[in-house]
């Protein structure tokens, strides 16, 4: 059986619950890892900022890979990684969508900074609730003309969202645009995604990628998956990644997926 050196995990529908927690078994399972000296490293689309709440409620010390590969963290919170997209993309981005009037809320994600289109949609509003974090109201401009943009997030409709898609790539085909959930589309400087991230971890902490595990459960993780030395699908993803997806499946969210294939992998 094969020594995996690293563990990466994604949040929403993956570490957490359906209920916004952390199960027992998956906190006494990373326990167990980091007792092995085996990195448990979150990994989202969620900005820095936004995953700290669920390290201080659960008292973890763990890396973090936020906004989806762009911004990489150690363990005491030193910032090893910082990449994305101008000041002036994001804004031509931003401009774009309100040209086109399309069905969305948007948030820009640049380091620590969480800047929203308007704090009274209810989009936003259920986005704050689930991270636990407010967002500031306003515009690009609150940012520094040197500002990197880690990641615009697009709150929209699910009536129209592969719609959005399919004009967005088409006016900005060097971006990396992609799904993250039935209403979330996430926008970020091409060729940005969770694989890269994992990639880039594994390299600033001499880490071989095929002697790393990555557990995920949407559209934006398949790439992660693939890149990953054992890539481990939850059950909760959608039918149609379950259904082609051809690695590693494991039990769902609600029902301790991680430490179930974690076992399964000899690794707890």
């Amino acid at each position: 059986m094969r020594t995996y050196k690293a563990v990466f995990s994604d949040i929403d529908g993956t570490l957490l619950t359906s209920e916004h927690i952390v199960s027992t078994a998956t906190i006494e399972a990373i326990a167990s890892l980091q007792k092995k000296n085996i990195p448990f490293v979150i990994i989202s689309s969620r900005s820095a900022s936004c995953i700290y709440p669920i390290l201080k409620k659960h008292h973890f010390q763990c890396p973090i890979v936020a906004c989806g590969g762009a911004w990489i963290e150690d363990m005491n919170g030193r910032i090893l990684s910082n990449e994305g997209m101008s000041r002036q993309t994001a804004a031509t981005v931003i401009e774009f969508m309100t040209e086109k009037n399309f069905d969305l809320a948007w948030g820009i994600y640049s380091g620590k900074n969480w800047i929203t289109s308007d704090r009274t949609d209810a989009r936003i509003l259920h986005e704050e609730s689930v991270v636990e974090v407010e967002s500031v109201e306003g515009t690009v401009a609150l940012l520094p003309d040197d500002a990197v943009v880690n990641k615009i997030l697009c709150m929209c409709n699910p009536a129209c969202i592969l719609q959005i898609e399919e004009d967005l790539k088409e006016a900005f085909p060097t971006l990396s645009i992609v799904k993250s959930s039935s209403y979330l589309l996430e926008i970020m400087s091409a060729g940005m995604n969770k694989a890269k991230g994992i990639r880039k971890f594994c390299e600033i902490f001499g880490i071989a990628t095929e002697d790393s595990v990555a557990f995920g459960d949407n559209y934006n993780d398949l790439e992660m998956l693939y890149a990953a030395g054992c890539g481990v699908l939850m059950g909760n993803a959608p039918a149609a990644i379950l259904e082609t997806f051809p690695g590693k499946v494991t039990l769902d969210n609600n029902h301790d997926g991680i430490p179930v294939a974690l076992k399964d992998l000899g690794m707890i």
